[in-house]
């Protein structure tokens, strides 16, 4: 019964739900990723300089080819999550940051009677 108690208290700490939810919602994501890379990226570079298959590329008896695919995979999956997510989150980071550094935050009640008391007691002589 100890396990089962130790396993219930491991379970609803939290952090095994949260690493659930962000492996379903990773898994999500990366088939929207892929038929980005899939369907569009690619494509395109295909329009430009024809469809990118290293796959039959050999060096000697080493297929080499699909790892080059692989590679070459890596990295435009790479380049679309930095341009589609990183680089916006940094925009409105920075634009939150900048927003933060407009306006001085309101001191509070005891400083703004402090500096009244402060002011009245410079005008007496």
């Amino acid at each position: 019964m100890k396990v089962i108690k130790g396993f219930k208290d491991f379970f609803m700490r939290g952090n095994v739900v949260d690493l659930a939810v962000g492996v379903i919602i990773g898994t999500a994501f990366n088939q929207v990723v892929n038929s980005l890379v899939v369907d569009i990226i690619t494509p395109l570079i295909g329009l430009l300089g024809g469809t990118p298959d290293f796959s039959a590329l050999k060096i000697g008896p080493v297929t080499i080819g699909k790892f080059i695919n692989a590679i070459l995979n890596f990295l435009i999956v790479a380049l679309a999550i930095y341009s589609i997510i990183v680089v916006p989150m940094n925009q409105l980071k920075e634009r939150e940051k900048a927003k933060e550094n407009l306006a001085p935050p309101e001191p509070p009640e005891d400083v703004k009677l402090l500096r009244e008391i402060l002011e009245e007691l410079k005008k007496k002589p």
